[in-house]
């Protein structure tokens, strides 16, 4: 689910922000973005995010904001060694142009904050601005999940309504089955006369292969599960289970249709199934 949460405050002498996005994913997915002075911590952040995120790509970024640009520092070592290796290429090259200071300036890790080391401060600190950024973003996705829970009572709607209506033919289809095989046997005897007992028989055979009262009791049943756990009140994770009653009610619709040998019937199956569709893209990214 989509959200954004952040937070700021102190850690140790620095002033830290922390900014958590949420993108739609199957997973928990984080991807974690510290300054150097941070980076320590980045295990007891991202177990942070894990216990309070079970799904979704999660970027959280951690900056510290600097009070003034006069706070950064010449590293001597690592200056001579960019000079070293400029002087070395210039000579291996034939290059005559002569190596400037700016030039060995802007060469990666040459320049550093005075201050880096002496931030200080504990890893309860980061982590608090994290639970304040995730409480956050958890409040924007409660809102979007309220939401998408009105979009999918709606759909699920819908499925019951043709499931209704399957549960409405499905009689009728075996008194049709019933009167269309009379009809055939008649035909191929040729006779209006025929072995009614045999007849029988064989329609109850076929009324038992037709028969979707099972399939539509425990589908019904499904339904039912899936309006509860949509309504549940509390924090407890409904994703995983509304994908569970998802694929039995899939099972259910696949079985019906096998079933149908009606075009009333296999039509209202197919819409079940596409409606199952739009809600299973939907419950994949709830969390």
């Amino acid at each position: 689910m989509t959200g954004f949460g952040a937070a700021a405050g102190q850690v140790g002498a620095a002033r830290v922000s922390v900014e958590l996005r949420t993108v739609n994913h199957r997973f928990f997915n984080p991807s974690l973005k510290l300054p150097a002075e941070l980076s320590r911590w980045e295990g007891e952040v991202r177990e942070t995010l894990r216990r309070a995120i079970t799904r979704g790509h999660v970027t959280l970024i951690a900056r510290i904001e600097r009070e003034a640009a006069g706070d950064s520092a010449v590293d001597e070592r690592r200056f001579a060694e960019a000079l070293e290796v400029l002087r070395r290429l210039q000579r291996d090259h034939g290059l005559e142009e002569a190596v400037s200071i700016s030039t060995v300036l802007r060469m990666p890790n040459v320049m550093t904050s005075e201050r880096s080391a002496e931030i200080g401060g504990a890893v309860e600190e980061l982590v608090e601005l994290v639970r304040q950024a995730v409480a956050a973003l958890t409040a924007m996705r409660e809102s979007e999940g309220q939401r998408m829970g009105t979009v999918l009572a709606e759909r699920i709607a819908l499925v019951e309504q043709a499931l209704e209506r399957i549960a409405a033919r499905a009689p009728e289809r075996i008194v049709a089955e019933r009167e269309r095989l009379r009809a055939a046997v008649a035909e191929l005897t040729g006779s209006t006369t025929m072995d009614e007992q045999r007849l029988a028989q064989e329609i109850a055979l076929l009324a038992d292969r037709l028969d979707v009262a099972e399939e539509i009791d425990r589908f019904r049943s499904h339904i039912t599960a899936f309006r509860d756990t949509l309504q549940r009140g509390g924090a407890e994770p409904v994703g995983k289970r509304l994908a569970f009653l998802l694929q039995e009610m899939v099972r259910e619709a696949n079985t019906t249709g096998s079933k149908s040998r009606d075009v009333a019937m296999t039509h209202d199956v197919v819409a079940v199934k596409e409606e199952l569709e739009r809600i299973a893209e939907q419950v994949e990214n709830l969390e």
